[in-house]
């Protein structure tokens, strides 16, 4: 028994050895086949159709793989070859190679890297055809332009950098056109007069409403001007006179400054300037107002008047030219007093003025429009107040006189353009129109005149052909002892059916800045006030919606603020468009 007993056990050791002989083989054989793969890697001499030339034995007509290590003894020599019966062929085989953990594909060390880098290198190769291939996929203009010009103006302004062909095709007259007539504008304020550190810093503070964003625009063009007007004309903005310091330039000085003529043009869509015609007359703060006209519209061309005429310049009494009176104040003054107040306002007008028709050049369709800028009042070259006018045509591109303010009307405080009308507000609570069409100045007798404090003069606006007139006046405490008054600013309407000033709105701030300004385009009214408290400038940005005129909305902080110094207060101006 125990003779047996041993027998078995001595072919049971037989056995493990033979087994742990057949995984030395499996090992060895594995090393060999990858080195040889590794040597003929980079040969595809042989290769046909992505398959070896030297593994075709390994293949039947069923596609599977014939090679594989057998446990047997057979294999016990290592140099014995593989062997293949043409019996085999056309059966598919699987690997018969023992255990898992023993077995020998040759997919896993030969052909199956092969296959793989092949198909990788074949997806590389299309992922690159089709990113060099879209590059050269271009959207139609016609379908570009309709998408760009339906983007806000901040992303259309970063659009332009993506490429030369978005720039171009984002500035064009066409294009432009297109985002002014459709619904894909938002209204702007842009802010000028900033001065920092007593010096005029040139900067244009740009409030993005919709969004309450602002933006800082470099403009060196202003750098060292002040006390101009400006007015927003379509995409443009309009900057029209103004003061310079002489000795220090850049600081605001009234000491020793300059009067400008010049007018300037700042596109905020295509962040370009440009200058335009001189005016007759340098001024400072002038009364602008600006006007939309057909085409065919009648121009009005200045002539010298029959009073001109008869008192050319002379030198009575010794007095040269040289310390003439400039403006002739004194002349219109003897003219004007030989004939009544409502004369004054038709006659020498009508008689100094003739209208023609003016054929243009534009390019335009026959139902496009021109635009007149309006500018009236302001102070001239020796600080004194003038009662001059000028008008410029767009299509002209040029400036021509237009009559004066009406005699005794006092200086102009703000004017405003309402349907076909000029409106002018003075100092003396006098309001006057200018005709555009007819080319003359008529005086309006309102009732009641809005009270006011003598300090804040009244500001002008208009609103989808409405007028409006903001004041302030004292409100009274209620009757309560020891209730002081308070000064509120009241929003007035004028019926221009029957002259009748009614309170349409109080404004919800206190009045703090008597510079302030509102103005309006299209059915908002906008209102910027700035003051400076315990050092510092604090400004208030206001709208309201005509449609609810009683109900006012704050829409920016004072951050913007801050770092301005208070004569900002005094040589702001503001402009809105909706770009």
């Amino acid at each position: 028994m125990f003779s047996g007993r041993l027998g078995a056990d001595e072919s049971y050791c037989q056995d493990l050895q033979n087994l742990s002989v057949s995984k030395r083989l499996v090992r060895s054989f594995s090393q060999r086949l990858k080195k040889k793969n590794n040597r003929n890697a980079g040969e595809e001499d042989g290769d046909v159709n992505g398959v070896s030339l030297r593994c075709l034995n390994l293949y039947g007509r069923g596609g599977g793989c014939k090679v594989g290590a057998d446990t047997s003894d057979d294999f016990g020599d290592s140099n014995s070859r593989r062997r293949s019966s043409a019996s085999d062929e056309g059966k598919g085989y699987k690997p018969i190679c023992g255990p898992e953990e023993t077995a020998v594909d040759c997919f896993s060390y030969g052909v199956k890297d092969r296959f793989w880098r092949r198909h990788n290198r074949k997806n590389s190769e299309l992922e690159e055809f089709l990113t060099n291939n879209t590059m050269h996929i271009f959207l139609p203009d016609d379908i570009l332009e309709m998408c760009l010009v339906r983007l806000p103006l901040t992303s259309l302004m970063n659009a332009r950098l993506v490429c030369k062909k978005w720039r171009s095709l984002t500035t064009t007259p066409r294009f432009l056109q297109m985002r002014r007539e459709g619904s894909y504008q938002s209204p702007w304020l842009f802010l000028f007069g900033a001065v920092k550190d007593g010096f005029c810093s040139g900067e244009i503070h740009a409030l993005d409403v919709s969004l309450n964003q602002w933006h800082r625009i470099d403009a060196h063009f202003l750098r060292g001007r002040f006390l101009f007007s400006v007015a927003g004309i379509h995409d443009d903005i309009f900057i029209v006179g103004g003061c310079s310091s002489l000795t220090n330039f850049g600081k605001v000085d009234r000491s020793s400054y300059r009067t400008h003529k010049g007018v300037l043009v700042f596109s905020p869509l295509t962040k370009s300037w440009r200058k335009m015609p001189y005016m007759k007359y340098a001024r400072s703060n002038p009364i602008l107002g600006v006007s939309e006209v057909s085409l065919d519209f009648p121009t009005c061309q200045s002539h010298q008047s029959r009073q001109d005429r008869r008192f050319p310049r002379s030198r009575i009494g010794g007095i040269s030219d040289v310390y003439e009176d400039p403006h002739k104040l004194s002349l219109r003054r003897h003219c004007r007093s030989s004939i009544n107040e409502t004369e004054a306002l038709s006659l020498p007008s009508r008689k100094a003025y003739k209208f023609v028709r003016q054929k243009s050049d534009h390019s335009s369709s026959k139902g496009s429009k021109r635009f007149l800028l309006i500018a009236v009042g302001g102070l001239g070259s020796w600080d004194e107040p003038l009662d001059s006018g000028e008008i410029y045509d767009s299509v002209s591109n040029k400036w021509t006189e237009i009559p004066r303010l009406p005699f005794d009307f006092g200086v102009a405080r703000s004017g405003i353009v309402c349907g076909r009308m000029f409106y002018v507000y003075s100092e003396t609570d006098k309001l006057a129109a200018y005709d555009i069409e007819r080319g003359f100045w008529i005086g309006i007798q309102t009732t009641p005149i809005p009270p006011r404090v003598h300090e804040y003069y009244p500001i002008l606006v208009s609103s989808s052909g409405r007028l409006f007139m903001f004041s302030v006046s004292w409100c009274e405490g209620d009757g309560q002892i020891g209730q002081r008054n308070k000064a509120v600013r009241k929003l007035w309407e004028l019926d221009l059916t029957y002259l009748t000033w009614t309170e349409a709105s109080v404004h919800p701030d206190a009045p703090m800045d008597w510079s302030a300004i509102f103005l309006s385009d299209k059915n908002l009214i906008f209102g910027v006030e700035m003051f400076k408290i315990f050092g510092r400038v604090l400004g208030f940005f206001t709208v309201c919606d005509v449609s609810d005129i009683t109900k006012w909305n704050h829409i920016s902080g004072n951050h913007v603020t801050h770092e301005l110094d208070g004569s900002s207060c005094l040589t702001k101006s503001v402009a809105v468009l909706h770009l």
